[in-house]
Protein backbone atom coordinates (compact mmCIF):
# COMPACT_ATOMS: atom_id res chain seq x y z
CA UNK A 1 0.00 0.00 0.00
CA UNK A 2 1.10 3.36 -1.06
CA UNK A 3 2.48 5.97 1.73
CA UNK A 4 0.26 8.97 1.37
CA UNK A 5 1.95 12.31 0.50
CA UNK A 6 2.31 15.14 2.76
CA UNK A 7 0.88 18.35 1.67
CA UNK A 8 4.24 20.00 1.12
CA UNK A 9 4.57 16.95 -1.11
CA UNK A 10 1.37 18.00 -2.81
CA UNK A 11 2.31 21.26 -2.63
CA UNK A 12 5.72 21.09 -4.39
CA UNK A 13 3.30 18.57 -6.81
CA UNK A 14 1.22 21.49 -7.79
CA UNK A 15 3.67 24.22 -8.11
CA UNK A 16 5.73 21.94 -10.25
CA UNK A 17 2.41 21.52 -12.73
CA UNK A 18 1.83 25.06 -12.44
CA UNK A 19 5.58 26.04 -13.88
CA UNK A 20 5.18 23.22 -16.46
CA UNK A 21 1.79 24.79 -17.41
CA UNK A 22 0.06 22.21 -17.11
CA UNK A 23 -2.43 24.60 -15.32
CA UNK A 24 -1.69 27.50 -17.07
CA UNK A 25 -2.21 31.40 -15.82
CA UNK A 26 -5.73 32.08 -14.98
CA UNK A 27 -7.09 28.16 -15.32
CA UNK A 28 -9.20 26.65 -12.36
CA UNK A 29 -7.57 23.96 -10.22
CA UNK A 30 -9.72 21.06 -9.75
CA UNK A 31 -12.10 20.52 -6.58
CA UNK A 32 -10.92 19.84 -3.24
CA UNK A 33 -12.61 16.35 -3.55
CA UNK A 34 -10.66 16.23 -6.76
CA UNK A 35 -7.44 16.75 -5.58
CA UNK A 36 -7.95 14.76 -2.61
CA UNK A 37 -8.72 11.72 -4.65
CA UNK A 38 -5.95 12.45 -7.32
CA UNK A 39 -3.86 12.16 -4.84
CA UNK A 40 -5.73 9.84 -2.89
CA UNK A 41 -5.21 11.72 0.73
CA UNK A 42 -7.89 13.82 2.89
CA UNK A 43 -9.62 16.98 1.84
CA UNK A 44 -7.63 18.85 5.00
CA UNK A 45 -4.58 17.53 3.43
CA UNK A 46 -5.54 18.88 0.77
CA UNK A 47 -6.21 22.43 1.98
CA UNK A 48 -3.19 22.67 3.77
CA UNK A 49 -1.19 22.17 0.22
CA UNK A 50 -3.31 24.65 -1.62
CA UNK A 51 -2.04 27.18 1.44
CA UNK A 52 1.27 26.59 0.30
CA UNK A 53 0.74 26.86 -3.29
CA UNK A 54 -1.16 30.20 -1.98
CA UNK A 55 1.42 31.36 0.12
CA UNK A 56 4.30 30.59 -2.72
CA UNK A 57 2.02 33.41 -4.65
CA UNK A 58 1.29 30.60 -7.32
CA UNK A 59 -2.63 30.37 -6.39
CA UNK A 60 -5.28 32.45 -5.37
CA UNK A 61 -8.63 31.47 -4.35
CA UNK A 62 -11.86 33.01 -5.04
CA UNK A 63 -14.68 32.30 -2.74
CA UNK A 64 -17.71 29.88 -4.05
CA UNK A 65 -15.90 29.78 -7.48
CA UNK A 66 -12.45 27.73 -6.44
CA UNK A 67 -8.69 27.96 -6.68
CA UNK A 68 -6.83 29.65 -9.79
CA UNK A 69 -3.56 29.85 -10.69
CA UNK A 70 -2.32 33.07 -10.48
CA UNK A 71 -1.24 35.72 -13.47
CA UNK A 72 1.75 35.58 -14.16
Amino acid sequence: MPIPMSSRQIADDLSDRIRAREYPAGSRLPTLRELAELYSVSVSTIQRALELTRDRGLTVGRAGSGVYVADD
